[in-house]
């Protein structure tokens, strides 16, 4: 697999990180009241998967800032829900985690893909801190992860950047951008697709991809 020395890498920094009151590390831990048995194995054989996507390095990079409660904490995958996993359309494949009888939707996940789904797999989505960070007593909440839990990940962004080479890279949120500056980075920002956010998104993403691929 060409990205084996990425998979090595989340082994090794990410998934024996415990999670805390509120931040849950989804490729550990496990929730008896939202996962199915096992879940942590399956989110982290479906990061496999899409890690194994990729026969060459992509030139794009995007990062996002956090897995949502929707999203990435139940699929294991940045920007991608159980329902894409579960679609057939949908470039990639894996097992939903949730307990949910119907898999979950996420609506930046959605936009995400509607816009940059055409040019996979010439990006590679990584998240600025890979834990879900939630509200403490609230953990299918989202809150913005703090600026000691960004720089906490900015070592890894720097080997996984190293590992990858991408040519562009790209900011997806503030979070991500100051992510980017502490390991001195340049960056282009793009809107995210959240909150009214989703035709910035697409503009900027697309103004970039568009002359790469």
């Amino acid at each position: 697999m060409l990205l084996e020395k990425a998979w090595k890498l989340f082994e090794n920094k990410i998934f024996p990180v415990a999670s805390d009151a509120q931040s849950f590390n989804p490729y550990r831990d496990f929730d008896a009241r939202f996962d199915i048995p096992g879940a942590p194995a399956h989110r982290r054989q479906n990061l496999r998967h899409y890690l194994s996507a990729y026969q060459k390095r992509p030139p794009v990079f995007l990062l996002a800032e956090a897995p949502g409660p929707w999203g990435c904490r139940f699929s294991g995958v940045p920007l991608v829900s159980e329902a894409q996993l579960v679609d057939a359309d949908f470039p990639l494949s894996g097992q939903p985690t949730s307990l949910e009888p119907t898999p979950h939707h996420e609506y930046s996940a959605n936009i995400y893909w509607r816009v940059l789904g055409p040019y996979f797999p010439h990006f590679f989505t990584w998240n600025t801190v890979p834990f879900h960070p939630h509200r403490q007593d609230e953990p299918l909440t989202i809150r913005t992860p703090r600026v000691a839990e960004v720089k906490a990940w900015t070592e890894l962004l720097a080997e996984l950047l190293s590992i990858l080479q991408p040519t562009h890279c790209l900011a997806i949120g503030r979070k991500a951008e100051s992510a980017y500056g502490r390991i001195g980075v340049e960056c282009t920002y793009i809107r995210h697709p959240s909150q009214g956010g989703a035709k910035l998104f697409e503009a900027g993403v697309l103004e970039v991809i568009q002359r790469v691929v």
